[in-house]
This record gives C-alpha cells, structure tokens and sequence, in this order.
C-alpha cells in the first residue's frame, strides 16, 4: 500500500484554495450530529476538501430503507451502526484524519462536550429532529459557533446560515411559541423551504406523512446539499467569499434549474409568511 501523502491527496484543491488556506481546512473542527442522508455525505465531501477534524453524532444502524439517499447505506452495512460506517469512509479517503464518534446521539447532557471548539456545526440530522434542534442551535450561539444547515428538498437543496450576531434559529422559525410537535414541523418546513418552488413537482402529496414522520427524498437533494454545504463552510472557514445568514434562505432546484434567494423579514412572524404557513396546514395536516 503505498504511503498516504496528505499534499499530494489534496493538490487539486490548489487554485481554488491558496496553500496556506488548505492548511486552515485541514486544522478546522467540524461538528456534524446525524450521518443518515445528507451527514454522511456532508462528512465525506468535507474529508475531500482536506478536512481532518470532525466530531459525528448519531445513535441509529443503517437499514434498507436508506438506500434510496444515505451514502453509507450498502447491503455489507445493513444493521451496523452509521457512525462506524462513516468513520472507516473517511478515514478510507485520509486515515490521519482525527473523527470523535458520538454513537448514542446527542442530547441536552452532551451538546456542550460535542460542539466545544469547532469551527462549524453542521447540521445532517433527520429533518423530524427539531427538538434537539431547539436546543442546539441556541447552544452554538451561545458558545459563538456558526451553524450552518442545508437541506433536501425535493431534487435540490436548501441552504441556511445561522451566525453570530445575526437573527437567531427561534426568530426565524417560531419554534418555541407552540408546543404541537405537527405545528412545529410545519413551521420548520415553511421556513427551510422558504421559496416552496419544489412543490410544483411533488407527484404524490399523500406519501408526506407528517404524523408518521416519514417524507419523500432523492439522493440528487443529499449530494446537492453536501456541495452548498461544503462550499458555505469553506467559506466560513476561510472568512472569504459571501455568507447570506438568517433570515436569508437559498433554495437550488435542479429539476426547476432554478435559484431562488428570498429574506424573510422579521422572521417567522412575517404576515406573509403566516399566510403561508396557513396554507400548507390546509394541504398537510387535512
């Protein structure tokens, strides 16, 4: 086996990145909590970019009906546990690199120790994981972390950067003012989505099950996602390049082939957006 050569590995990142700049990705720590259909892939595409710092959370074995989006799920993987799969991925693209596994998940008990001295959190949990969610997000602000989260929607990606400083996770979603688990995932849609272009090819409404927490994906939306993903955290890495936060939301769709950057004024209590979310409880929770 010949002998890994870290410059060598990541040479083709140069011109895009200055050399001093790849050696700030290589020393940067990524947090990344769920390695199911987009964590995976943001964890991968993250190692080939030269990162070698990580810390990946998640408590759930890989099955078969991950396979249409998960890029760890393989028949060998079956029943083993996703952060073992995706820590021998990675380490299969650089073996120096230096993964801290979580693999009970995260919980309020342990969010300190998991996000505590990296650069990023990036966010690859299921989407119905919103009650983690309300307190991470506020947690990484707290402790001065950028968060960034990218997400499939339909055959595209949606793009959000919660900093320092700017509108916060709550303001913009409105998650806190309801206790209804179903008002809260609606919410957290709407506002993910924001622009909703990707409606126009949804072919079957009924397999949204919000009661069942289960929804369509595409693999197209996951590896789009790892690739803003990355792009944004490079950025943010490397304090180059422009960096929309909240209430700014990017919506690429592949199938529409079209970009869509819309800012949500005043957040979630925009009365537009109320009108909104009134529609989409009409159509999902009928």
């Amino acid at each position: 086996m010949p002998q890994f050569d870290y410059n060598l590995a990541f040479s083709r990142n140069l011109g895009w990145v200055t050399e001093e700049e790849q050696k700030r990705l290589k020393s940067a720590r990524i947090a990344i909590a769920g390695m199911g259909g987009v964590g995976g892939v943001h964890l991968l595409t993250l190692a080939r970019l030269g990162v070698e710092n990580f810390r990946i959370a998640d408590f759930d074995q890989f099955e078969l009906a991950n396979f249409n989006r998960q890029i760890g799920a393989t028949v060998s993987s079956i029943g083993k546990p996703k952060t073992e799969i995706l820590k021998n991925m990675a380490l299969d693209i650089n073996p120096n690199i230096n993964i801290e596994v979580y693999d009970q998940g995260i919980n309020e008990d342990n969010l300190e120790s998991f996000l505590s001295g990296s650069d990023v959190y990036l966010d690859g949990l299921d989407f119905f994981c919103i009650p983690i969610r309300e307190l991470l997000f506020p947690l990484a602000r707290k402790m001065n972390i950028p968060v960034t989260t990218v997400g499939p929607v339909g055959m595209g990606a949606a793009l959000m950067n919660f900093l320092p400083g700017k509108m916060t996770f709550d303001q913009y979603f409105g998650l806190s003012s309801t206790n209804d688990p179903e008002e809260k995932a609606i919410r957290f849609l709407a506002g993910l989505s924001l622009s909703g272009i990707h409606q126009k090819y949804l072919a079957d409404y009924s397999k949204v099950d919000f009661k069942n927490k289960k929804a369509p994906s595409t693999m197209m939306g996951c590896q789009l996602s790892s690739g803003i993903a990355a792009t944004e955290i490079l950025k943010i890495i490397l304090k180059r390049g422009p960096v929309l936060a909240a209430p700014y939301n990017i919506q690429f769709d592949a199938y529409l082939n079209r970009t869509v950057v819309k800012k949500l004024w005043f957040g979630y209590k925009n009365p537009l957006h109320q009108i909104k979310l009134y529609i989409i409880r009409k159509i999902l929770l009928k």
